[in-house]
């Protein structure tokens, strides 16, 4: 079993200490701690105060002295501790007065801590104001921006969707210009009129940004007013009669072919 000094010069060069910054810390003798380390017994005062010099040490290291007190306690011829005479007790003292590492430590940690926390409050805060920013810029644009919708294209197909704002139904058989369905285009504008032969899907865009889309039971007839050209992407070329302000439009193509995009009139008058 190793001796209490060897214990302690162990402990020491372990964590990288000098016997002097032992010497400086707890203000023992360094002949103490000389002796200390080298088990000379003999040099050191009465057991009361060398187990004393034992927990500074260790406190020192940042080491429970539990271990270092029971080698202490157990080396061979260890005599019983007694109450030291006044004289000696007055010499022991002014050499040993050991100052706990942990008083220096305590305000630093507490300081850390408590910076920490401030850091953690002022991002929490940061974030906060940043999200409330973001939502009302957002609720802003909502109030001041109309979305345009813009639907995906259907297959032919596709199942007749509920007529859209701005179409017009006709029966199959009917004519533009009965009652309640304007006969001819708005002032300075357009009139497109489909008529379906066959099952047609189709979408209508107008450049003022508003579009429709359906599919035309064959038989019936749609139409639809605008004051810039018409957009147009047909499901089936073939299945599709169209009308410009009252003019007939040059067939699109054979059935079942497919037009992605179509402007009309070609050319704005």
């Amino acid at each position: 079993m190793s001796s209490v000094g060897a214990y302690l010069r162990q402990l020491r060069e372990t964590r990288g200490v000098s016997l002097e910054e032992i010497v400086r810390v707890t203000r023992v003798s360094s002949s103490y701690l000389h002796a200390l380390e080298g088990d000379d017994f003999s040099a050191l005062p009465e057991p009361v105060f060398t187990r004393g010099f034992v927990r500074a040490y260790c406190q020192v290291l940042g080491e429970a002295p539990d271990e270092a007190l029971a080698l202490y306690d157990g080396r061979s011829g260890a005599p019983a501790a007694v109450a030291a005479p006044l004289r000696q007790t007055s010499a022991a003292l002014q050499g040993a007065t050991p100052v706990p590492v942990s008083r220096n430590r305590g305000p630093v940690l507490v300081s850390f801590v408590l910076l920490v926390v401030l850091g953690v409050a002022l991002f929490a805060v940061t974030l906060a104001l940043q999200a409330g920013r973001e939502t009302s810029d957002e609720r802003r644009g909502t109030r001041t921006t109309m979305p345009t919708p813009t639907p995906s294209a259907a297959p032919p197909g596709r199942p007749a969707d509920a007529l859209p704002t701005g179409v017009t139904a006709l029966p199959s058989g009917s004519s533009a210009g009965t009652a309640g369905t304007p006969a001819g285009p708005q002032p300075g504008g357009y009139r497109l009129i489909a008529r379906a032969v066959e099952p047609t899907w189709i979408r209508v865009r107008t450049e003022e940004g508003r579009t429709t889309e359906e599919t035309i039971p064959a038989g019936q007839m749609r139409e639809w007013f605008s004051t810039r050209p018409f957009t147009l992407t047909v499901g089936n070329a073939g299945g599709i009669r169209l009308e410009l302000n009252g003019r007939a439009v040059p067939p699109l193509g054979p059935s079942g072919v497919v037009i992605p995009r179509v402007v009309l009139p070609t050319e704005a008058p």
